[in-house]
């Protein structure tokens, strides 16, 4: 996915829901920051995304530019109509928000979670592509290690540290 079709999904996202403010939570979520990312960070072509202040309309989302919608195959690219449980985030990830809202958006401001956030969410999750993508990060320099270690001491439970611990470790050594 490229800045552009992020774009376009915010735009879509508000002319079906009404609503003009978003979360961005996936992996596309770094196209916040860095809106011309390394193409090995912008494989997925679905954004994962949410009216920040009504959640539930995730299912409007879903139905109108998710997956098996006619936006999709139209354009090749989609929306994934998610909440906001679908990812693990430590403390304070609502004030690392980069907004993204220019003319494209139609007015439409989405708010991406910050990279360091998104790589807690994926180390979570722990899959193939997860541990992959945050090897790709971790290359290009949009994380560093000392960050993600300070975010992951946040947590209060003493097996989730251990277990984003564990697979921060994988992450780093070689591929």
């Amino acid at each position: 996915m490229k800045r552009a079709e992020l774009e376009h999904l915010l735009r879509a996202s508000s002319g079906t829901t009404g609503e003009k403010d978003f979360i961005i939570i996936g992996s596309q979520s770094v196209l916040g920051k860095h809106p011309d990312a390394p193409r090995e960070l912008r494989q997925s072509m679905e954004l994962d995304i949410y009216a920040r202040d009504k959640p539930d309309l995730r299912i409007e989302i879903e139905r109108n530019l998710g997956e098996l919608s006619r936006f999709s195959e139209t354009y090749g690219y989609f929306a994934d109509g998610v909440g906001p449980d679908t990812a693990l985030l430590p403390k304070g990830w609502e004030t690392r928000l980069t907004p993204v809202c220019n003319e494209n958006t139609g007015g439409a401001t989405g708010w991406c979670i910050d990279p360091c956030d998104l790589t807690i969410a994926k180390l979570y999750a722990a899959r193939p592509k997860d541990i992959a993508f945050i090897r790709a990060m971790l290359k290009h320099h949009f994380i560093r290690p000392v960050e993600i270690e300070r975010l992951i001491a946040t947590f209060d439970d003493a097996q989730l540290r251990q277990r984003l611990t564990d697979a921060f470790a994988v992450c780093r050594r070689p591929a």
